[in-house]
């Protein structure tokens, strides 16, 4: 591809993402059989028990929780057509983890559905038991991301060098290791222009890569932490509820930040739902989004 590949370094605090204004924290599923789920996310994606009540499953790295599962056996499918999750994506600390897990994952047998070079990341993807969307991703070090004259970032589909990222695993994949994190959610929503008055215009995200059909937003100059598209959903509605898949994305957010989008709300005679903390929000879609202030 003749592209560098530099050993990402995404975890650390100096990383960009370490301090954005906002950062994904915890996303819930609506399951079907929230125990069978949860055991695919342990021994596939190497996520661990952090606590579980009548049917719910919390599951994440330490005391961390990255996913929460409700279970709601009389939930209708969600179908790829409607608005909703197109993948969670769980950031990987180095590309070595990534390599390990790529090992981990041929033992499994786990079937792939994509994998690219996005020029700003590494990425694998597939599907849980459910139909819910993955991404297992390391991203390169922003000093290594290709910046357009726009101010945007530049992002491909490259092809995976996959031969290099299992020869940078220096052992066993031993689950999801610290500093795993979800580095972004990838939406899927009815129309680009109503996503971006939304996101960028409401929330206050920037417009950090536009691609056909789909819509990239960041914070704090990190590459995306939300995304939308359009590629199966163009036109979809608002989501009736009952159904299983995405029912929350949490966001961590930074005071100032948090305040500003609230003033935003406000002003534009928007209803407002808080929650303790937390400032409830869904986009026209019906994503429901939890915006909670971030501990520094």
């Amino acid at each position: 591809m003749g592209n560098p590949t530099p050993e990402p370094a995404n975890a650390g605090s100096d990383s960009v993402l370490a301090k954005a204004p906002y950062r994904i924290g915890t996303v819930t599923l609506v399951a079907h059989d929230a125990s069978a789920l949860a055991r695919f996310y342990q021994d596939v994606i190497g996520l661990a028990p952090v606590s579980r009540d009548a049917g719910t499953v919390r599951l994440g790295v330490g005391d961390t929780v990255l996913l929460t599962l409700r279970q709601d056996p009389a939930a209708r499918p969600w179908t790829p057509q409607e608005a909703g999750l197109f993948h969670t994506a769980f950031l990987l600390p180095s590309r070595g983890d990534l390599g390990a897990w790529l090992l981990h994952a041929g033992k499994l047998g786990i079937t792939l559905t994509g994998a690219a070079d996005h020029l700003v990341s590494e990425a694998v993807y597939l599907d849980d038991p459910e139909g819910n969307g993955i991404e297992i991703y390391v991203d390169r070090p922003d000093d290594a991301w290709i910046w357009a004259s726009n101010g945007t970032v530049v992002m491909r589909n490259d092809r995976l060098d996959r031969a290099g990222i299992v020869a940078a695993a220096t052992g066993p994949w031993d689950g999801m290791p610290a500093g795993g994190s979800v580095g972004h959610v990838h939406l899927q929503v009815g129309d680009l222009d109503a996503a971006e008055g939304f996101y960028a215009g409401l929330l206050g995200f920037d417009v950090m890569c536009r691609y056909p059909g789909a819509l990239f937003l960041g914070a704090g100059g990190y590459h995306h932490q939300l995304a939308g598209n359009v590629w199966n959903s163009r036109g979809a509605p608002a989501r009736a509820g009952g159904t299983t898949g995405l029912a929350e994305v949490e966001l961590r957010v930074e005071a100032r930040t948090l305040a500003a989008a609230r003033t935003r709300w406000r002003d534009g005679g928007l209803p407002l739902v808080e929650d303790g903390d937390a400032l409830l929000v869904a986009d026209p879609w019906g994503t429901r989004l939890r915006l909670m202030p971030l501990s520094v």
